[in-house]
């Protein structure tokens, strides 16, 4: 079953997917277009992975990491289905990142990775866009380039674990105004799932509510003002957003 949190009439409601409409938790049916989409969840403590695919570092030319190259996001970079991501006028190349999104389901300490999926309460699509003049390097990011407000769209749905049959062999695409320019597979992560859980977990517990961005494959491209951006993963659903200016922003 997929799941949404959404804004109608002015309040927050929960909803699931019913035949392309939304049925809300009061019974009632809507279009999604006549509702404000939310993150799907409310993050907790969110971790985001660079370089976990050996295709997208090798394109920015970059060795593949050692140990797992991990950083935090705060809860303003997150925005939801449908919305808008501000790009500054100043900037030479903002990409896209399409990412499967880990959502813990329990608090999870020195897990075993064979146990991993125990911890685990469902997925959702993020696209965490960064602006690569901001980065030094993709060891020390620059906190602008992750950490903006709005620019890491979430959703639409969270889908429970038990209906994603293997999560490490999940088709990633992403599309710029219609044209696919990124395709992936979450078979490819230099870690995957169970290694991530039994990494993070093995220093710090993690929390119901917790999220594991698991990087993203090769094929980021620059992204201009006007851009729709849909990135999808196979099952768990397509998120779209949309790249706005100063002109847009400053409203």
């Amino acid at each position: 079953m997929k799941y949404a949190r959404i804004v109608y009439n002015g309040s927050v409601h929960h909803a699931i997917e019913e035949n392309g409409t939304l049925k809300l938790n009061d019974g009632r049916v809507v279009n999604e277009k006549e509702v404000q989409w939310l993150p799907p969840i409310e993050p907790g403590t969110v971790f985001t992975l660079g370089l976990n695919y050996e295709d997208h570092a090798k394109e920015l030319s970059f060795s593949a990491p050692k140990e797992p190259l991990v950083f935090l996001k705060g809860p303003n970079t997150f925005t939801g289905h449908r919305s808008q991501t501000y790009r500054p006028s100043d900037v030479t190349f903002m990409h896209y990142e399409c990412e499967l999104a880990v959502i813990i389901g329990d608090a999870a300490k020195n897990v075993k990775k064979e146990e991993a999926y125990n911890y685990v309460a469902g997925y959702t699509v993020a696209n965490d866009y960064v602006i690569r003049d901001y980065i030094e390097n993709y060891y020390r990011p620059n906190l602008r380039a992750k950490n903006r407000d709005a620019c890491t769209p979430l959703g639409p749905w969270f889908v429970e674990a038990k209906d994603i049959e293997d999560p490490m062999n999940l088709t990633l695409r992403t599309y710029v105004n219609g044209e696919v320019t990124q395709e992936g597979t979450t078979a490819d992560m230099l870690l995957g799932v169970p290694e991530l859980i039994e990494y993070l977990s093995g220093f710090m517990t993690l929390n119901k509510g917790d999220v594991i961005l698991t990087g993203t494959p090769r094929g980021s491209v620059d992204t201009k003002v006007g851009d729709e951006v849909v990135t999808e993963i196979e099952g768990i659903g397509r998120l779209v957003n949309t790249i706005v200016g100063e002109e847009v922003s400053a409203k």
